[in-house]
C-alpha cells in the first residue's frame, strides 16, 4: 500500500487533486485509516490515475471522466466519447481560426486606416433574372454553404452568366441573429434552366441600395 504522498509522486497528481478525486468519487483510496484519516492507495490504481490525467489533457471534464471510467473497457462506448470530443475540438479549432482571421483583418485595417476614404452612393439594381438559393444557415460567416449548394446543383447546367454578372446575398431576417440565419444568395444569368432541389430560377425585382466600393 502507498501513502497518499507516495502515490502522488508516482502518479504525478498533486495530493490536493487526489483528495478532490476522492471527494467526487473519481479515484477513491483503497483504504482510509479510521484513526488517522490517512489515505492509502494500491499500486494497481496507478494506471487509473494515468487514464484520468490523459483524459483531462484531452479536455474532458472531471464529470465526464467519472462516466468514461465506468465504461472504460467497452470499446464501442469509448469510441462514442472520443468522437464527440473530437467534434467539439474541431468546432473550437474552426472558431479559433475564424477569430485569428478577424485579428489579422483588424491589424491590416489599422495599418491602412489613415488612407481609407469611402464614397457611399445610392444605386438602383434593375430587375434581373437569377439563380437563387434560399436557406437557413448556422451563422452569417458560413455563407459559403449557400454558394456551395448553388455551385453543386448547377455545375452540369453550363449556366450563361449575365453581363455584368451580379452576385449577392440578401439577409431575410428582420433583425440581427446570432444563429439560424435566413438568407438568399443570387447570381444573375441568361437563358432558361430547370429548378433543382435548392436552386430556383426567377426574376428579382428592382432594388435601391447604398453602394460602397472597397
Amino acid at each position: 500500500m502507498l501513502k497518499i504522498g507516495e502515490f502522488s509522486k508516482l502518479s504525478r497528481v498533486s495530493v490536493r487533486m487526489l483528495r478532490h478525486y476522492d471527494e467526487i468519487g473519481l479515484l477513491k483510496p483503497a483504504e482510509i485509516d479510521r484513526f488517522t484519516d490517512y489515505r492509502y492507495y494500491r499500486e494497481d490504481q496507478l494506471p487509473t490515475a494515468g487514464r484520468i490525467t490523459a483524459l483531462k489533457d484531452m479536455g474532458f471534464s472531471l464529470a465526464d471522466i467519472v462516466r468514461i471510467l465506468e465504461v472504460y473497457d467497452d470499446r464501442e462506448k469509448m469510441e462514442r466519447f472520443f468522437s464527440a470530443r473530437q467534434k467539439e475540438l474541431e468546432a473550437l479549432s474552426q472558431d479559433t481560426a475564424y477569430k485569428l482571421t478577424l485579428l489579422d483583418a483588424a491589424r491590416n485595417r489599422l495599418r491602412k486606416e489613415e488612407n481609407m476614404r469611402y464614397n457611399v452612393t445610392l444605386k438602383t439594381i434593375p430587375e434581373r433574372y437569377a439563380a437563387t438559393v434560399h436557406m437557413t444557415i448556422p451563422r452569417y460567416e458560413e455563407e459559403g454553404i449557400i454558394w456551395g449548394k448553388l455551385a453543386e446543383e448547377t455545375c452540369r447546367m453550363n449556366l450563361v452568366e449575365d453581363d455584368p454578372c451580379l452576385c449577392a446575398v440578401t439577409y431575410l431576417d428582420g433583425e440581427y441573429k446570432e444563429e439560424n440565419v435566413e438568407m438568399m444568395a443570387w447570381k444573375t444569368v441568361k437563358g432558361s434552366y430547370p429548378d433543382t432541389e435548392h436552386v430556383k430560377f426567377r426574376t428579382l425585382p428592382e432594388v435601391t441600395v447604398a453602394s460602397c466600393t472597397y
